[in-house]
């Protein structure tokens, strides 16, 4: 008898299950799903917004004051009904409607989209009691995210399909769901696909399945480049992580070429810039399943590049931007490698952060984005140099006409769900990017990326009703739109008061009070703090 034929053989997965099957063998298990709906009202026959100033999401500025028809669920008219500083215009004024939200001196926006986001992970089970969908959820919602591209769909495509499709009937208090299933074919998670012929199967697979698109860490260049001309025939987005054991063969420009849509992360883009080198040249110690190892040579990428307004970072962005090529840079997940103190002791981690959260981001070999048990002052200069270029870089591509969209990657890194969107906004003005510029990013140049541009991303009649209501301009400031607030003063008073700007949210015509699903999410973290402490975890 051969000695193949005394192998076990190798478990069977489910086109679009293998992460979650494969966590499962290991004791860990999918996040608990969402079951119902407990809060919102509508969507209404007729939802009217009166007196908005708005900024819609195109790039143009604020104007108003107007009103705001919704009739099932999409826009049906925009009425501009008078001039700033006038009285409004009644005889301007639409009909009356099933339920209406006075918005003199408040603006609305389209809802924002989160590019690349997780509805949690079973990497999290390991640190104690995972948070459920519906804290995330609700996080996401408190933060003016009505939808969420769900990069790698790690509790599996069928349990992200299912709430999926009770979000869209409004069953569960929910963002809009993208699902994008991870690409088995990195040794370092899970490689079930070995040959062009079976990334082709594989991924008429899950498109038939119902995959919006698909998360790529890498693959063997054979493999790669046909299932992103296969993802292309069948209609599939993709989006790619370049992993480091996998960029060495195939940097972002070469992807991209091949029809990739999407970069996320950064990983690959320093590589597409070398000059002097092929390859980065690491310690002889370095190890990349040592987080520590990872992370901390993953700041030498940009210093290893070629530098701005040179002919190789010319000749790059053009590139990029002649392929219509999509960044989503998730600069919030990696923000604590500049400052971990500041990350580690944000405000909004004692109301808002699940227990088994909070402790999953504590220093811990094995946990993944859990590095801090080496992390320096050497290592934080390291990262703010890397995100010196990385920003510039970015900036430099938008200003040439290339679209860069806003993604969080929340549940790692000391980063929360909501929280951490809001974050990448405030990195992307840091960057360079202008207020509207932001919001552009965290809105329409989002919806192109998903293929939806025509149902989400601006407000215009005949979308969906994707909306929020801010009580003051969020140009203004971004720190307003953390469900924390910010603390200004109280000139009345003078004394230290707590402001925030985000009122209602409104998704597919359902309109949320942020109140009251900030109040649920602090009553979850107060329930798993208690938890954590009977059992504990603490």
């Amino acid at each position: 008898m051969k000695a193949s034929a005394l192998r076990p053989p190798e478990p069977q997965h489910a086109p679009g299950e293998e992460m979650i099957q494969t966590a499962m063998l290991s004791g860990l298990h999918a996040v608990e799903p969402a079951q119902q709906r407990d809060q919102g009202q509508g969507p209404f026959s007729r939802l009217v917004l009166r007196g908005a100033t708005i900024i819609d999401g195109s790039g143009g500025p604020p104007w108003g004051p107007a009103d705001i028809v919704v009739e099932k669920g999409r826009i049906a008219s925009i009425v501009s009904v008078g001039s700033a500083g006038q009285p409004i215009r009644a005889e301007r004024r639409p009909a009356a409607g099933d339920h209406e939200i006075d918005c003199h001196s408040k603006y609305v926006t389209p809802g924002f989209i989160d590019c690349h986001a997780h509805i949690g992970i079973f990497y999290h089970a390991a640190a104690g009691p995972m948070a459920p969908a519906d804290y995330v959820y609700k996080l996401w919602l408190a933060h003016g995210v009505t939808t969420v591209r769900e990069m790698g769909c790690f509790n599996g495509l069928a349990w992200t399909i299912d709430q999926k499709k009770k979000s869209e009937g409004h069953e569960i208090v929910a963002p809009r769901l993208l699902a994008y299933p991870y690409f088995p074919a990195v040794t370092d998670f899970v490689k079930v696909i070995h040959t062009p012929a079976e990334a082709r199967t594989w991924l008429s697979q899950v498109k038939e399945r119902g995959a919006d698109g698909i998360k790529f860490f890498g693959a063997p260049p054979s493999i790669m480049q046909a299932a992103l001309e296969e993802c292309a025939k069948l209609g599939l987005r993709s989006g790619c992580h370049h992993s480091q054991q996998a960029v060495a063969r195939m940097n972002t420009l070469r992807t991209a070429g091949w029809g990739l849509t999407s970069q996320e992360h950064y990983y690959g883009i320093p590589e597409s810039l070398f000059e002097g080198q092929a390859l980065q040249d690491y310690p002889s110690d370095y190890n990349y399943t040592d987080e520590y190892h990872r992370f901390s040579q993953a700041a030498s990428g940009f210093q290893l590049a070629a530098p701005p307004g040179s002919s190789k970072w010319t000749e790059v962005l053009h590139r990029f931007r002649e392929l219509d090529f999509t960044i989503v840079p998730t600069l919030a997940i990696y923000d604590a490698n500049r400052d971990q103190m500041r990350a580690r002791r944000a405000e909004w981690h004692d109301d808002y952060t699940w227990a088994g959260l909070q402790s999953y981001f504590e220093p811990s070999r094995g946990g993944h984005g859990s590095y801090w048990y080496r992390w320096s002052t050497t290592n934080e200069i390291q990262w703010k140099s890397q995100y010196k270029r990385w920003m510039e870089f970015l900036n430099d591509y938008k200003n040439l006409g290339g679209r860069v969209c806003a993604g969080s990657d929340s549940g790692f890194v000391y980063q929360v769900y909501g929280f951490g969107f809001i974050r990448e906004l405030e990195l992307l003005q840091e960057a360079g990017f202008s207020p509207l510029e932001v919001l552009t990013a965290a809105t329409l140049k989002g919806a192109e990326l998903v293929g939806m541009e025509d149902e989400i991303g601006t407000v215009e009649v005949g979308k969906c009703a994707d909306l929020l209501v801010h009580d003051s301009n969020p140009l203004a400031d971004f720190k307003l739109l953390y469900g924390c607030g910010a603390v200004r003063l109280d000139e009345s008073t003078n004394s230290p008061a707590r402001e925030r700007a985000l009122r209602y949210t409104i998704c597919g015509g359902v309109v949320y009070d942020v109140d009251e699903l900030l109040a649920d999410v602090r009553a979850m973290v107060v329930a798993s703090k208690k938890a954590a402490e009977l059992a504990g975890h603490t």
